[in-house]
């Protein structure tokens, strides 16, 4: 597996995300076009592909959602590339991303119908933390941070 770091112009992270998008649809049904509407790409300068080989299988990005804060958006691989550890090497980069640019913790929403995402988070260490923004009201989904402390961001550097 290979990792690159690249912006939302990256023709691979933009083909992984037209996939993702129709995951969604299938999975949030009449509820998708909400949920669309915060999920636009085109200004990610925080963007991860992963690599099997010359074939991309995944990919996740983050922006600023607040002074010290990222939020991950766009986390995503591919079907015949699951249960392989892409994801939880994606999500490590990022963060270890994010720690370099001196954030200090990382936030993100999920939908209740995506439990191989709740399942990553919270493996990884994210912890269920109230709905924010526009999520706050909405009954499908799920929000989590994760603090990157100074020792777990030497930890996720080493890795």
């Amino acid at each position: 597996m290979n990792l690159q770091r690249t912006d939302s112009r990256n023709p691979d992270f933009i083909s992984l995300v037209q996939l993702l998008d129709a995951d969604l649809a299938r999975r949030d049904g009449d509820d998708h076009p909400f949920y669309a509407q915060f999920n636009k790409i085109d200004k990610l300068n925080y963007v991860v592909v992963a690599y099997n080989g010359e074939e991309p299988v995944g990919c996740g990005a983050m922006k600023e959602l607040e002074p010290g804060t990222m939020e991950v958006k766009r986390m995503y691989v591919a079907p015949d590339s699951r249960k392989k550890g892409f994801a939880s090497q994606i999500l490590a980069e990022l963060e270890k991303w994010a720690c370099e640019l001196s954030y200090n913790r990382c936030a993100l929403e999920t939908g209740k119908k995506q439990p191989e995402a709740i399942g990553l988070y919270q493996k990884s260490g994210y912890r269920l933390i109230p709905n924010y923004g526009q999520y706050a009201e909405v009954e499908n989904s799920v929000c989590f941070e994760k603090k990157l402390e100074p020792s777990e961001a030497a930890a996720i550097f080493d890795s």
